[in-house]
């Protein structure tokens, strides 16, 4: 199938709009089928494995299917942001930062552009591009357009934001949320179903990785979340316990208008323990700031 066939009609993500992005239309993620980015550098705040001590190859894609009232990264989550590039100069970019010393390639909110990433990551393994590739996602995926990314991506990073609908509707406009991060974690974990970390260096080189972002005064609704990836995937899964909310633009949410507590934060992990589970990775010190947020200015696209 050509890669321009997908966007005439744009079944991509869970929205399913329908729409001709090919020819210039946009849907709920705001963008064309001009692939847009706006940055692409090394990054050095994600999980150790990730990260590690050169840093990821991070590639942040505009627009987004999801909107959470509450993004950090709604300074391009509209689609609005970024520079357009061509699917070659995609592959570019991931050339690039693997010259940089790169552990990995990055996609942060990549679900809009999977045709031409799984072109752009194929031909660059072409050219000698033997780097993991890290599907950075909000969750809210199309389980079967992720088939698509077999054999692409060696490591998948979903959040899980939310177990309750209401709260995913109120949030994020997407009451089905829970049910499709449940299909598209189970996809992932079909195509890589076990955490493999390079003893040696430290770094993941396949599996699944799921964020939990705690939401202020919702530890119960983050507890069920932990529960079921538990009974679920037991340890072939690794669980990423995230306190870095950041209030940003939250008026109208004043509920959630603040940062979580430390003892929010306590009460997750210790209940993390209390059920068994043993791989993850929790956040220490005040992590809560908009200064961990990259400035998007299209350094290195």
């Amino acid at each position: 199938m050509k890669i321009m066939n997908k966007y005439e009609n744009c079944l991509l993500c869970p929205r399913k709009c329908g729409i001709n992005r090919a020819a210039g239309q946009t849907g709920v993620c705001g963008v064309s089928a001009e692939i847009r980015v706006a940055r692409a550098a090394l990054h050095y705040w994600e999980e150790p494995c990730i990260s590690g001590k050169k840093g990821s190859g991070a590639v942040f894609f505009s627009g987004c299917s999801l909107h959470c009232v509450f993004c950090q990264n709604r300074e391009i989550s509209d689609g609005k942001a970024g520079k357009i590039i061509s699917k070659e100069r995609l592959r570019d970019i991931f050339l690039e930062l693997k010259a940089k010393g790169a552990n990995n390639i990055n996609l942060v909110t990549p679900g809009q552009y999977i045709p031409d990433i799984v072109w752009a990551v194929s031909d660059a393994r072409r050219y000698g591009m033997e780097l993991p590739i890290v599907y950075n996602t909000s969750g809210y995926e199309n389980a079967d357009e992720l088939k698509q990314l077999e054999g692409i991506v060696d490591v998948y990073l979903p959040d899980f934001k939310y177990m309750d609908s209401a709260l995913s509707a109120k949030y994020s406009r997407a009451k089905d949320y829970p049910s499709v991060a449940k299909q598209a974690i189970s996809e992932m974990v079909r195509q890589q179903p076990g955490v493999v970390i390079d003893d040696a260096t430290g770094l993941i080189q396949k599996g699944v990785i799921v964020r939990q972002l705690l939401l202020p005064g919702h530890v119960n609704d983050a507890k069920a979340i932990l529960k079921y990836l538990h009974d679920t995937y037991q340890d072939s899964i690794y669980i990423s316990m995230m306190s870095q909310f950041t209030p940003i633009a939250l008026k109208d949410y004043p509920e959630i208008n603040r940062t979580v507590t430390r003892r929010e934060y306590e009460r997750l992990i210790d209940y993390a323990i209390k059920i068994g589970i043993t791989n993850a990775f929790i956040q220490e010190g005040n992590v809560a700031k908009d200064s961990f947020i990259p400035a998007f200015d299209g350094e290195g696209v």
